[in-house]
This record gives structure tokens, C-alpha cells and sequence, in this order.
């Protein structure tokens, strides 16, 4: 199913999610209906926030990018990235390994708005998946910042947050339209 997404000025973006202690029938489906979500927006990436709920879960399938490359290393070994889509990480946690790299990023909760963002090119990532099981690998390129991306959801931080002074200068209005409107629909009574 579906959800709606939840957008910039919704306070639940800016919640620290709560770990998911274990796998219960309602976050199986969540895990479902997020995929479905993101799918339908054509996303890469999901967070919990950004369909309401602040808790440690995210859902990511790159296998649709082809001109942003990642790479994979699943136990020392180099690995094919797609081999692990689509992906599910419950309570990730993330070391840097690499230098930065700064590349384009945009947002589902940010509709039409995008910016240059740093991050560190080459992580580890330790997380649980969708059976509750530990996945451990090391990743770079778009995976990479995709993990990172949606680990700072999990975390409160948007990609706002990321962009420098310039950047975020130059969407000042697009982002004050967004957010107005966001607040509108808050207020709005239920019908």
C-alpha cells in the first residue's frame, strides 16, 4: 500500500528515530508498504520519518540508477551492489571510511528541490534486515550516500542540514514555499 509522505516542516522529520526491538506483522508490512511508497515516487531511498513513524528503519533499491555507480564489499570480497537490493536496515550504524566526495541529492520529503551534498565516499554499515538477521558490509558511490542519506533521517537530519550556506541561499524560496505549504496541510482539519 501506499503511504502518504510525510514533508519538510512535518515535525516527525526531525524526530530521532526509536530502535526496532524485533519484527512484529505490523513492521513487516510497514517494510512492504514503504517499498510500495517509494516505488510509486520513484525513489532510491526511504526513512521511517518520511512516512510518519520515528522509528530506526529504511528501505533503499539503487538497481534503478545507472549513470551513479556504487560498490560493494561483502566479507572482503567485491561484491555486485545489486545483489543486495532491494535492502532493508533496521538500528544502521554507520563508520566513515573514505574521504569526502560531493555529489547532487535530492529528497522525497524536498519534492523538486536538490543540492550538491558532501559526504564520506566509502562507509561500513552495520544494521539488522528485514528478518532481524546482522548485515555487515562496506560500500561506496551511490549506495553509499544513499545510506547516509537515509540514515540522517533516522536521525533527525535533513538534507537541508548537509547543504552549505550558497546552496541553501539560493533554494531560501523554494524551501519557504515548501514549508508553508507543509504547515497548511498540518493544520488543515481532518475530514
Amino acid at each position: 500500500m501506499v503511504l502518504p509522505l510525510t514533508y519538510y516542516g512535518n515535525p516527525v522529520l526531525r524526530q530521532k528515530g526509536k530502535p526496532v526491538e524485533s519484527i512484529t506483522p505490523e513492521i513487516t508490512q510497514l517494510i512492504e508498504d514503504m517499498f510500495d511508497t517509494m516505488e510509486e515516487h520513484r525513489g532510491i531511498g526511504l526513512a521511517a520519518q518520511q512516512i510518519g513513524q520515528a522509528i530506526q528503519l529504511t528501505v533503499i533499491d539503487i538497481r534503478a540508477v545507472e549513470d551513479r555507480p556504487s560498490t560493494l564489499e561483502l566479507n572482503g570480497e567485491e561484491a555486485d551492489p545489486h545483489s543486495i537490493m532491494p535492502l532493508v536496515l533496521l538500528n544502521p550504524e554507520i563508520e566513515h571510511l573514505g574521504p569526502e566526495e560531493t555529489g547532487p541529492e535530492g529528497c522525497l520529503s524536498f519534492p523538486e528541490i536538490y543540492g550538491d551534498i558532501s559526504r564520506p565516499g566509502r562507509i561500513r554499515i552495520k544494521a539488522l534486515n528485514e528478518k532481524s538477521e546482522p548485515t555487515d558490509f562496506i560500500c561506496g558511490g551511490l549506495l553509499a550516500r544513499c545510506i547516509q542519506h537515509e540514515t540522517d533521517h533516522l536521525h533527525g537530519i535533513l538534507l537541508i542540514d548537509r547543504m552549505d550556506r550558497e546552496t541553501k541561499a539560493e533554494l531560501k524560496e523554494k524551501l519557504d514555499e515548501l514549508l508553508e505549504q507543509t504547515k497548511a496541510e498540518l493544520i488543515k482539519p481532518e475530514d
